[in-house]
């Protein structure tokens, strides 16, 4: 991607074209975040028919291993004393609003693109806790929280890349760099990490 609009900060190499765009980030989020939306809104329509009615077979338990509905039963659905769909119900479609304000050509200040670094970086964490109890604890996978994964990450990798280059994450020039050219292998990464893990501890979760 190249550059459209200045950046907050100076970067490290000024003559250097920019890779991510207000326009390119925009189009990231506007993928990413319908893509949580989706999972979310899925992921309530469930959780509501658990509460009209306790022996509700949600539409993703396919076996013991792969079942939204055990996800749903165990506390670390509720981790903050709520059910976690509702962070995704506020998170999502304020995402959306950014992704659309950034393709209308809206130029964003310095201090909401820091906003929205934290606001992915607690998505990112919250995502690697759930995975982690998911697959080391509960033992069962819910495939839309599994969509909500895979779109928090390259969410959290385009942004976490775009701030650095921009400047709004104050790093040393030659890693500015790195980060800007070798960012999506992070995400292939943390894309292999979780398969990886499923693989080895839920190999059930694979046999239909």
């Amino acid at each position: 991607m190249t550059a459209d609009s200045p950046a907050e900060s100076s970067p490290a190499d000024p003559a250097a074209p920019r890779r991510f765009t207000d326009r390119g980030t925009g189009l990231w989020l506007l993928i990413t975040g319908a893509l949580g939306a989706l999972a979310t809104m899925l992921l309530l329509y469930e959780r509501v028919q658990i509460w009209q009615d306790p022996d509700h077979v949600t539409a993703c338990d396919v076996n013991p291993w792969v079942s939204c509905g055990a996800v749903m039963e165990s506390w670390q659905a509720a981790t903050f004393g709520f059910p976690n769909i509702f962070i995704g119900v506020v998170g999502f479609p304020l995402i959306l609003a950014i992704a659309v304000s950034l393709l209308g050509g809206i130029r964003l200040p310095r201090w909401y693109w820091g906003g929205l670094q934290v606001g992915v970086l607690f998505a990112f964490g919250f995502c690697v806790w759930l995975w982690s109890q998911a697959v080391y604890a509960i033992a069962a996978l819910c495939p839309y929280c599994m969509l909500v994964w895979a779109a928090v990450i390259p969410m959290t990798a385009v942004v976490t890349a775009r701030n650095v280059e921009h400047g709004v994450l104050p790093v040393p020039g030659g890693l500015r760099r790195v980060l800007a050219d070798w960012w999506w292998v992070a995400m292939v990464l943390l894309y292999l990490l979780v398969v990886v893990s499923i693989i080895v501890e839920l190999p059930q979760a694979l046999s239909f």
